[in-house]
């Protein structure tokens, strides 16, 4: 059973691309399983979270960070009496659209791509889910449900809505999406900055010392080793990290459940007339968590090894473009086709969103060896 207000598949706006219902599945759950088949799902083995991916094998990956954020996603949204099918499928394709190196790619082709509209990895997972992927014979991308694909979109700039259409509405509108996505939206939260200090640790670039400085971590870990002083640091690391993903999902299903209670909803079509979202911590534990991700950004992803590897990133992704655009016979026989017809049909802008697409969709090792391939005079030409 689940709530009133929550996305359910009688009411869905549907598919851009009309099927006939599935026999044995929802629409959500054929959703999901047409994600967990793609492409691009699994690229994500091999895509940055903080570390590349060579540099260990415990590390996290966006394909291991995707099943955590929908693990404790699905979980909320059972107490919550959402939708759990929706709320896995956005969870599973929130980062579709990421590139290789985590956000230092972004932010390189992003400044690539300023001249041609940017580039926002949010965006490109609504591209690859309508575009990118050809796998179905009646229709482009994945054709997934409306629910979905605006689930996808966290943040989309005025302009990108407008182009969007129906699916970036509410951007236009001051409106909000379902509660399945906002839920999946602040699972993303939690999960890269509990893990995040797990692999931090994990690398040594970060200490339990460093981290009990942030009220958050102190409290958790002063109580494990008070009631287990005798465990060893990796177990209580691990106990601490799960209490701490533990208390910020009571808060965030006690403070939810408290605003929706007060705003009357009753239906999807409240939550997504209502002035804020409804998903939310308390302000107490916003505080907290904010403070933990200032923590993380100013001691683990600035950290001087990781920034190292962030410039290389950015050397990589910039050398790669520029040699791609100025060059379309440098791109692979099928991508040349891509480019060719995009400069015909939409000028340079089109040629360059293209050759966006191929760096976007590669992997970390991928992009490396492509660097190589290109720049060094000992890389295998194949």
């Amino acid at each position: 059973m689940i709530a009133s207000y929550a996305a359910k598949v009688e009411t869905s706006q549907g598919r851009q691309y009309p099927e006939p219902t599935p026999t044995f599945r929802t629409e959500y759950q054929r959703d999901r399983d047409r994600i967990i088949h793609s492409t691009g799902f699994r690229r994500l083995e091999y895509k940055t979270q903080v570390f590349v991916n060579h540099e260990g094998d415990l590390y996290r990956t966006r394909l291991t960070h995707s099943m955590e954020v929908a693990q404790i996603a699905r979980s909320i949204a059972r107490t919550l009496q959402l939708n759990e099918d929706l709320t896995e499928a956005i969870a599973l394709a929130h980062d579709l659209g990421h590139t290789p190196f985590g956000h230092a790619g972004q932010d390189a082709l992003n400044a690539c791509m300023k001249p041609f509209g940017g580039f926002e990895h949010n965006l490109q997972s609504l591209r690859v889910v309508d575009h990118l992927e050809t796998k179905y014979a009646e229709f482009p991308g994945l054709n997934l449900t409306f629910e979905t694909r605006e689930g996808l979109l966290k943040h989309c700039a005025l302009k990108n809505a407008k182009e969007l259409g129906s699916v970036a509405k509410r951007f236009l509108d001051k409106t909000q999406p379902s509660l399945e996505a906002q839920l999946t939206n602040i699972s993303d939260q939690i999960a890269y900055n509990n893990h995040d200090i797990d692999d931090g640790i994990r690398s040594g670039l970060i200490t339990v010392e460093q981290l009990r400085e942030t009220d958050l971590f102190a409290v958790h870990y002063d109580q494990v080793k008070w009631k287990y002083p005798d465990l060893d640091e990796n177990r209580s690391v691990h106990e601490t990290i799960r209490r701490m993903i533990g208390e910020q999902v009571v808060d965030l299903v006690e403070t939810s459940r408290e605003l929706i209670s007060n705003a009357n909803i009753e239906t999807i079509e409240d939550v997504r007339s209502h002035s804020e979202a409804l998903i939310r911590f308390s302000d107490e534990m916003f505080t907290q968590s904010r403070l933990m991700k200032k923590f993380l950004r100013e001691n683990l992803y600035f950290h001087h090894k990781v920034y190292r590897m962030t410039r290389k990133a950015h050397r990589i992704i910039e050398s790669l473009f520029e040699a791609f655009i100025n060059d379309v016979r440098l791109l692979p026989p099928e991508h040349q086709a891509y480019a060719k017809e995009a400069k015909l049909s939409g000028g340079e802008a089109d040629y360059a969103r293209v050759v966006a697409d191929y760096i976007a969709g590669m992997t970390d090792r991928f992009a490396i060896k492509e660097y190589d391939r290109l720049f060094s005079m000992s890389g295998n030409l194949l």
